[in-house]
């Protein structure tokens, strides 16, 4: 087998990894998503999320968008440094990084747990190093989010 028809054969190989992975939507009119959040019975869990931070990847891939996708939890991303439209929880139309900016987010990921009015439920997860643990503490983040909504 040639060197060039072996090099083909294993790009091809991974293409379906490639586009499994795993993604989480992203935030468009909060004010909405935040209401078929609280239907649910559930807060609106933000991640707050840098294009190209390998801890974003690890939060997303690992805990966020399986918790979504296999369980139906709200979750939208939001992206620092991006100019990307976004109806806030009032309704009023901002980008996402105005949002980060107004939430006083600065580092990457960060994790919010908002309310029927916005407000933060739980108390920020923010950044990822800590993989042995982060699924711990976001179950608890979660659970204290759920009690603050009863």
């Amino acid at each position: 087998m040639s060197t060039t028809r072996r090099a083909l054969l294993i790009a091809a190989a991974s293409l379906p990894l490639a586009s499994h992975a795993a993604t989480l939507p992203r935030a468009l009119d909060l004010q909405r998503e935040l209401t078929a959040a609280l239907a649910q019975h559930q807060p609106l869990v933000v991640m707050v999320s840098l294009d190209g931070c390998a801890y974003c990847h690890l939060v997303r891939d690992h805990h966020l968008a399986p918790m979504h996708q296999q369980h139906g939890l709200p979750v939208v991303q939001i992206d620092m440094r991006s100019r990307r439209a976004l109806k806030n929880v009032d309704g009023r139309p901002i980008v996402h990084d105005e949002f980060v900016r107004g939430r006083r987010v600065t580092v990457a990921p960060t994790v919010l747990f908002l309310g029927p009015k916005g407000e933060e439920l739980a108390e920020r997860l923010v950044g990822g190093s800590i993989p042995d643990f982060y699924g711990a503490y976001l179950e608890q983040r979660l659970e204290q989010a759920r009690a603050g909504l009863r």
